[in-house]
């Protein structure tokens, strides 16, 4: 059987939009937020440093991430822990069952995207 085909990728910003009442807009403004940044510099560095080619470091950070699920998103830590805080603080602060209700409605979609994968058992190669 070939190799299948090594896909290529642009690293390109991304700014929006979204509209406000999108339930994906914290994920969306953290997109926009670190597609400021050039990954390349870091990866290069590295990339020279331990003579590993660039192309294969992206490759290890994107499935590092993307299989990693939940572990990624917590190892950004404060972020992600603070998300999952806020609704319960924001929640308690008002006090009321729709309030609470609402809350729950959000930890339960963050907990699903972060537990998104793991009960598939055709998302990671044996």
């Amino acid at each position: 059987m070939p190799d299948a085909p090594v896909p290529k990728i642009v690293l390109s910003p991304w700014d929006g939009p979204w509209p406000d009442d999108d339930p994906d807009a914290n994920f969306k403004r953290e997109v926009a937020l670190y597609g400021k940044l050039d990954p390349l510099a870091t990866i290069g560095n590295v990339s020279a440093n331990l003579d590993i080619p660039v192309g294969a470091l992206c490759r290890y950070v994107l499935a590092k991430w993307s299989s990693a699920g939940a572990e990624a998103l917590l190892t950004l830590g404060p972020t992600a822990l603070g998300r999952l805080s806020d609704s319960i603080e924001r929640a308690e602060s008002v006090g009321t069952d729709a309030a609470r209700l609402a809350a729950y409605e959000e930890l339960r979609a963050q907990l699903s995207w972060l537990n998104a994968g793991f009960d598939d058992p055709d998302a990671y190669p044996a």
